[in-house]
């Protein structure tokens, strides 16, 4: 099979297509034939070499995806040959093969196209678990979204609008501004603007938002400037560095709360994989959640895409297609 693969941490150079043998199958797996395959900050930062790698070289990336299964462990029975399914968490998806545990397979309804699946996987999760779990959204709210722009901040962006919130998204650039325009966004602000009075002067009662969504890190002292006394900050990401230290007595002295989230905390059984996934499939058909066209790249184009991620020039999924 040919896959994607490097042999050393570094930058997109070390990113090259090889031929290797096909995956074996073992208890508890199936193979999957894949035909898209979703690209995340997750990749960069595992060949970078700043998350840590299992097994040894040539490393395979990727762990979001969609294909048919093709072949199938004799004590697998919930899926079978030629069903269509997606995944957001089976590791070496960089590939036009991979094996995966049976119980992380999402089945894919023919409605659900493979690219559609591989754009909305991991990030539409990660959306779905942090307005139902991190914070529960509701009618009426005031949400801050960092990052609007970003994959999972335009998902995070159009559930939000569609439980009755408003929303003020954050980015970084004009043409992201529009992009977190068009996903809902009922204001968006730039970076490098005042950005926490203008929050707070957005807000109904002038006193901050209910919920801050911060997945850059860095913010998170200016996402409790803006949020309202008893407001909820969700920390989930830190593309923008390591967040600060926070006094517990400011969480004691505004009772704001700091909640922290990871997606395998709270998608762990195979039910929850799919009712969640089902959730986010009849978005889709209800046009409450619609998905910016991918950027599609090769296997062989591997490290392009990985530079355009990087350039953070894209608003939209990069898809390797197999």
């Amino acid at each position: 099979m040919k896959a994607l693969v490097f042999e050393r941490f570094g930058g997109p150079e070390v990113l090259y297509d090889a031929d290797l043998p096909d995956p074996a199958l073992e208890p508890g797996t199936v193979l999957v034939r894949m035909r898209a395959v979703g690209l995340n900050f997750a990749d960069i930062y595992r060949r970078r070499g700043d998350y840590h790698l299992a097994g040894t070289a040539p490393y395979i990336l990727g762990y979001e995806g969609a294909g048919l299964v093709e072949q199938v462990a004799s004590d697998v029975h919930t899926v079978k040959v030629g069903d269509r399914v997606a995944f957001a968490d089976v590791p070496h998806a960089n590939a036009e093969l991979v094996k995966a545990d049976a119980d992380h397979l999402i089945p894919l309804p023919e409605d659900i196209t493979f690219e559609q699946a591989s754009a909305l996987m991991l990030q539409g999760l990660t959306a779905h678990y942090l307005i139902h779990d991190s914070y529960p959204v509701g009618a009426g709210d005031d949400v801050l979204i960092h990052a609007a722009a970003g994959g999972v901040g335009q998902i995070l962006t159009q559930l939000c609008k569609s439980k009755g919130a408003r929303v003020i998204g954050l980015t970084s650039s004009g043409a992201k501004r529009e992009a977190a325009l068009k996903a809902g966004a009922d204001v968006v602000l730039l970076y490098d603007s005042d950005w926490v009075n203008e929050v707070i002067r957005w807000s109904r009662a002038g006193s901050g938002v209910d919920a801050v969504y911060d997945a850059v890190g860095s913010t998170l002292m200016d996402s409790f400037n803006a949020a309202r006394v008893k407001g909820t900050v969700v920390f989930y990401g830190m593309a923008g560095g390591n967040p600060p230290h926070i006094d517990p007595r400011m969480l004691m002295d505004t009772s704001k709360t700091l909640t922290g989230g990871d997606l395998w905390n709270h998608v762990v059984t195979r039910e929850d994989r799919i009712e969640r996934a089902g959730t986010l499939f009849d978005a889709l058909r209800q046009g409450l959640l619609q998905l910016e066209p991918p950027k599609r790249f090769s296997l062989q184009e591997g490290a392009k895409a990985h530079r355009l991620m990087e350039s953070r020039g894209h608003a939209g999924k990069i898809l390797l297609i197999p």
